[in-house]
């Protein structure tokens, strides 16, 4: 086992780890992040999306000793000072972009990484951004009408593909 620390959501945290222990696997079993989901451990789904000293990076794909001394921002973060719903949350609770909620930490992860990058994305440029990213309830409508909200953005109805 070693010692791994690193601040999370702007506070110092530390943990044991063997070496092969997940990124995922310590914020959720050591740390008690469970907001983080894990739902393939092979980087095809998109729930466990963490950012990682300020990038969007799926959390079973990458070791917790890599996130050694680094700044790790997890959905247990994005709420506001006061505890209320940041404008992505808010949204996605406005727009109906979640059902059973599995997918939504790392939707809204990712939605994050992305309005970051860019501030006023299309809906085309949305649906590209979230490729990695399943969801297996929504059809992922609601999840696009949710990140042109938050982006501040005029919100038409998303027709089907």
């Amino acid at each position: 086992m070693t010692k791994v620390t690193m601040t999370i959501n702007g506070k110092p945290r530390s943990g044991d780890a063997e070496g092969r222990t997940l990124l995922s696997s310590f914020l959720r079993d050591e740390l008690g992040l469970t907001g983080t989901h894990v739902g393939c451990d092979t980087s095809q789904c998109g729930a466990c999306v963490v950012h990682v000293d300020g990038k969007a990076v799926k959390s079973c794909t990458m070791f917790a000793a890599e996130a050694e001394g680094a700044q790790v921002d997890t959905i247990e973060g994005q709420s506001n000072a006061d505890g209320s719903l940041n404008v992505i949350q808010q949204a996605f609770q406005d727009y109906h972009g979640l059902q059973c909620g599995f997918c939504t930490p790392g939707m809204v992860m990712s939605a994050a990484a992305l309005l970051k990058e860019n501030p006023k994305p299309s809906e085309a440029e949305i649906r590209h951004y979230l490729e990695g990213n399943i969801c297996r309830c929504t059809g992922y409508h609601n999840i696009i009408r949710a990140i042109l909200a938050a982006s501040g953005q005029d919100v038409p109805a998303v027709a089907a593909e």
